[in-house]
């Protein structure tokens, strides 16, 4: 819908009644958000601060916790305010730029899995190399085409999905996700390519690096005794932990937006809302328990 300061806006339908639970909703969604973001700072903090954490690993770890702030801080303000208000409404630029968002942290977060294994594998199957190999210079390059790569991909089908036509301003989701492209007249041929393109290089290709990765590590590592597997299997088990639970919630994104209309508006809201609960809040908790340099320094600051 149109209004008269020329911004177009949409009307976000994906809430189920909440005449009666919105302060509920709005309590349950409020203390999730203080949980992640407090959890995910105190990680990000913990490295920062302390020299000994100041190691490639730890540095992709912190980076994975920044992405979860800052994805937080775009969609669950807005969320808190739909859940208070009587009309959910998002203006189309705003959308766009929650979408950008989203796709754009997601696919860096695979693309940070992808190179923690690579220095898994260099730390455990090369460690004399490793230190030639994984040098600042190194991890910054990474850190820089994890964040850019998916931003610059993210970016042009941004621009490409603002100059559409629209021909619904109706919305059914609780956050703009890929469910966007059903609001325009026409589908773009040229959209779902480059779609296409990006889910292959952006997580297919992460994700296969990954799993390849990780059993090369444990296929060399069993012929290196018990220690070695023990210290394989605990730097290397938090990491496949968190990629399969993204790579989960990644498919629950995509089916969402394929098969919507299938799905009563309960069980969309349940299943949009695993998209935005599990990874942010399990990341933190996953590294902090299970990377044993970070729950030391963990124990003292509680």
């Amino acid at each position: 819908m149109d209004v008269k300061s020329n911004v177009t806006y949409l009307i976000i339908d994906g809430f189920v009644d909440l005449n009666k639970y919105r302060y509920v909703y709005f309590f349950l969604m409020f203390t999730v958000y203080v949980l992640i973001m407090c959890s995910n700072c105190i990680i990000v903090y913990l490295i920062l601060i302390h020299k000994n954490l100041h190691e490639p690993m730890y540095v992709f770890i912190a980076a994975l916790s920044f992405n979860s702030v800052l994805f937080s801080t775009v969609i669950y303000p807005k969320l808190l305010t739909d859940f208070l208000s009587e009309k959910q409404i998002i203006s189309l630029s705003a959308c766009i730029f929650q979408y950008f968002i989203y796709y754009s942290l997601a696919a860096s977060d695979f693309l940070l899995l992808a190179a923690m294994a690579f220095d898994r594998y260099v730390s455990i199957c090369k460690p004399l190399q490793y230190p030639t190999i994984m040098r600042k210079s190194t991890v910054t390059l990474f850190l820089f085409l994890c964040w850019l790569w998916p931003a610059a991909q993210t970016a042009t089908a941004a621009v490409l999905v603002g100059f559409k036509k629209l021909c619904s301003f109706t919305f059914t989701g609780i956050f703009c996700n890929n469910s966007i492209f059903k609001l325009y007249c026409v589908p773009s041929a040229a959209l779902v390519i480059y779609g296409m393109f990006g889910l292959i290089n952006s997580l297919i290709i992460p994700v296969l690096f990954v799993l390849f990765t990780y059993a090369k590590i444990f296929i060399i590592t069993y012929n290196r005794g018990r220690e070695v597997r023990k210290k394989a299997a605990e730097t290397c088990l938090p990491h496949l932990m968190v990629l399969f639970s993204f790579s989960c919630l990644v498919t629950y994104d995509i089916v969402i937006a394929r098969l919507e209309s299938d799905f009563s508006k309960t069980v969309r809201l349940v299943m949009t809302s695993q998209t935005i609960l599990y990874n942010p809040l399990l990341n933190p908790i996953i590294y902090g328990l299970k990377m044993k340099k970070i729950l030391r320094h963990l124990k003292i600051v509680i």
